[in-house]
């Protein structure tokens, strides 16, 4: 069902190193796993260049319509081509996205080398140590931030144990009841909640391959719908089961229970109560 248009070694190589993954995308297992993001965008050829060829992402068609996707280790990356976005992902509920890397100074460097913006001295408090673009985050973890297309914040966290050259690491929501959104994804999606630690300003929730991280925000803000990044989205197993919960939970459905016969997978939209869209599937765990 899919088609490779960029080899995973070479993808693997762009980064400086090589190692075998599954031709499958979503390895995650679970009731409910992260399943993709999805862009805005009115210039393929920059995200191909940011997510492919800068990031290491593979370059893949999918479906009996051929459809063009980025994949990394479990989340793929859709795009709606000469779609213009209203905004980038600040100031919206979905303030960036996250990868992970064994080794951060080799990946900041080609970012940088590629013409991409580096804001992570923007984006740490000012008491956290920044050397060339990379900040201490802890003793133990280094972050980095990057402005990828459509101004699309990306961090970067070095996870040095990590054998895959790249791979999904969280989603970060900002809002002004941060505690609630991480409650509200426990609730939903069944989610996590983990213990915050020392000095951390943020709460978390984990499921299979992704953490969910919750910043409380100072100011409003707004809906993803139409932004950069314009939904996120989960990997369901019974979907028409789960949405019926939903809405006997009192969530209705925005987009309600449909199969795409294209990429064979079933489809719905929910929105959480602060504004983020959200596209729930049941099938892209299948792709290889």
């Amino acid at each position: 069902m899919r088609r490779s248009t960029l080899s995973v070694v070479a993808a693997f190589l762009a980064l400086g190193t090589a190692a075998a993954i599954s031709a499958q995308t979503i390895v995650a297992e679970g009731p409910v796993v992260y399943g993709h993001h999805h862009f805005n965008t009115t210039d393929m050829a920059a995200q191909k260049r940011f997510y492919v060829e800068t990031l290491g992402g593979t370059l893949a068609t999918i479906g009996t319509n051929n459809l063009e996707v980025i994949e990394f280790p479990n989340v793929f990356l859709f795009f709606r081509p000469m779609q213009q976005p209203t905004g980038g992902t600040v100031g919206t509920t979905v303030n960036h996205i996250g990868f992970s890397v064994p080794d951060l100074t080799p990946v900041v460097a080609k970012l940088k080398a590629n013409g991409f913006k580096m804001i992570t001295s923007d984006s740490v408090a000012a008491t956290v140590k920044v050397t060339d673009d990379i900040a201490a985050a802890s003793p133990t973890t280094n972050i980095a931030f990057a402005l990828g297309p459509e101004d699309v914040k990306v961090e970067l966290v070095e996870v040095k144990a990590q054998q895959a050259p790249i791979q999904l690491h969280h989603v970060h929501f900002f809002g002004e009841r941060n505690a609630e959104m991480q409650a509200w994804y426990a609730k939903t999606f069944g989610a996590e909640v983990q213990p915050a630690g020392a000095g951390q300003v943020f709460v978390t929730a984990r499921l299979p391959g992704v953490t969910l991280s919750f910043s409380p925000s100072r100011t409003p803000t707004v809906a993803t719908q139409g932004r950069a990044l314009d939904h996120i989205g989960f990997e369901v197993k019974n979907l028409e089961a789960f949405t019926k919960k939903l809405e006997a939970d009192g969530i209705p459905l925005t987009v309600s229970y449909r199969t795409v016969a294209a990429l064979n997978i079933a489809i719905a939209f929910i929105q959480d109560p602060w504004g983020t869209n959200i596209e729930l599937t049941e099938g892209l765990a299948d792709i290889d």
